[in-house]
């Protein structure tokens, strides 16, 4: 597995730009909600009856499911930032629980999903480089995980992981930059 320095590298080397990372904080939260949502549809039940006296129901989302295994990532690549990201994926949770009776949830969680991915894109044409998951698809948990670190960094926490980050970015940006020119 990949460093976190690694990992946040990578993504920030196509996030360099202010523009871009201004348009992920709107575009990756609209994609992460809404992939919430579309989880959060598809429900199972565990029922529980040699523990206690009487059979317990536990009632799970597929969303709880995927994203606690997420969060095990989280927590094995960095601690402090998994977690703020476990705030923030027990507040989606709870949103998407509150909305799950709406009527047209699939069809308001496909133009949430659709209105993300624009925003992304035009925070990639200020860029000028393709998105990360483009050559990498494990930066797909990233993004959420590098706006947290963004976020740390802004407060003055992780300042060494910053630093590593930030030096190790430029220098992976400068190579792909390197490699259009040779291509």
């Amino acid at each position: 597995m990949k460093s976190i320095e690694e990992q946040l590298a990578r993504y920030k080397s196509v996030h360099l730009n202010q523009k871009n990372i201004n348009t992920h904080f709107i575009g990756v939260p609209l994609i992460v909600f809404a992939v919430t949502l579309l989880l959060s549809t598809i429900a199972f039940e565990v029922v529980l009856d040699d523990v206690f006296s009487s059979p317990v129901t536990l009632h799970f989302t597929l969303a709880m499911a995927i994203f606690s295994v997420v969060a095990l990532y989280y927590i094995a690549l960095h601690r402090l930032l998994a977690l703020g990201m476990l705030v923030y994926i027990v507040v989606n949770l709870l949103i998407a629980e509150m909305f799950k009776s709406t009527e047209g949830l699939v069809t308001i969680a496909v133009a949430i999903f659709v209105i993300g991915w624009i925003i992304q894109f035009i925070g990639h044409y200020y860029e000028k480089a393709k998105p990360a998951f483009v050559d990498d698809l494990s930066q797909f948990l990233i993004g959420p995980l590098f706006l947290m670190a963004e976020v740390y960094f802004k407060l003055g926490l992780e300042p060494v992981l910053k630093a590593d980050v930030t030096s190790l970015a430029v220098v992976k940006r400068k190579a792909l930059e390197e490699s259009k020119r040779t291509k």
